[in-house]
Protein backbone atom coordinates (compact mmCIF):
# COMPACT_ATOMS: atom_id res chain seq x y z
CA UNK A 1 0.00 0.00 0.00
CA UNK A 2 2.77 2.43 0.91
CA UNK A 3 4.60 1.68 -2.34
CA UNK A 4 1.50 2.51 -4.37
CA UNK A 5 0.98 5.75 -2.46
CA UNK A 6 4.63 6.71 -2.97
CA UNK A 7 4.37 6.04 -6.69
CA UNK A 8 1.18 8.11 -6.99
CA UNK A 9 2.78 10.97 -5.05
CA UNK A 10 5.84 10.85 -7.31
CA UNK A 11 3.64 10.90 -10.45
CA UNK A 12 1.66 13.85 -9.09
CA UNK A 13 4.90 15.68 -8.26
CA UNK A 14 6.33 15.04 -11.76
CA UNK A 15 3.09 16.10 -13.45
CA UNK A 16 3.04 19.35 -11.46
CA UNK A 17 6.70 20.09 -12.22
CA UNK A 18 6.23 19.36 -15.92
CA UNK A 19 3.12 21.52 -16.21
CA UNK A 20 4.70 24.44 -14.39
CA UNK A 21 7.85 24.17 -16.50
CA UNK A 22 5.71 24.62 -19.61
CA UNK A 23 4.60 28.05 -18.41
CA UNK A 24 6.48 31.18 -19.38
CA UNK A 25 8.23 33.25 -16.73
CA UNK A 26 5.47 35.85 -17.07
CA UNK A 27 2.75 33.25 -16.47
CA UNK A 28 4.62 31.91 -13.45
CA UNK A 29 4.94 35.44 -12.11
CA UNK A 30 1.18 35.90 -12.49
CA UNK A 31 0.57 32.95 -10.15
CA UNK A 32 3.34 33.99 -7.76
CA UNK A 33 5.94 31.31 -8.49
CA UNK A 34 9.52 31.83 -9.60
CA UNK A 35 11.01 29.25 -11.96
CA UNK A 36 13.56 28.35 -9.26
CA UNK A 37 10.70 27.54 -6.86
CA UNK A 38 8.83 25.05 -9.07
CA UNK A 39 10.19 21.87 -7.47
CA UNK A 40 9.72 23.24 -3.96
CA UNK A 41 6.15 24.27 -4.79
CA UNK A 42 5.41 20.85 -6.28
CA UNK A 43 6.66 19.11 -3.11
CA UNK A 44 4.34 21.22 -0.95
CA UNK A 45 1.30 20.11 -2.97
CA UNK A 46 1.73 16.46 -1.93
Amino acid sequence: MNLIRSYRNWRSYRRTVNELNRLSNHQLEDVGILRDEIEQFARRTL
